[in-house]
């Protein structure tokens, strides 16, 4: 595994704690949401811009990617 996405990985999953976290989930439910409303890969596709924001930003832009793609959480 390269360095590269081991980095991604570790963000993503970081992500996906604080997401969890922030509203309430298990991070199993969490990973479920954002898997099925693209947040996670919004994530891996915009890692390059995401990873040198704010966690906090980061969870605002996924969720807001989630909603613009059905999903009901804010």
């Amino acid at each position: 595994m390269s360095e590269l996405v081991r980095k991604q990985l570790n963000y993503t999953i970081a992500c996906i704690h604080e997401f969890a976290k922030k509203n309430g989930l298990s991070q199993q439910a969490a990973f479920k949401y954002l898997q099925q409303y693209q947040g996670i890969a919004f994530l891996s596709e915009f890692y390059d811009v995401e990873h040198t924001l704010s966690i906090g930003d980061a969870l605002e832009d996924m969720a807001m990617v989630c909603r613009q793609n059905g999903g009901m959480i804010s």
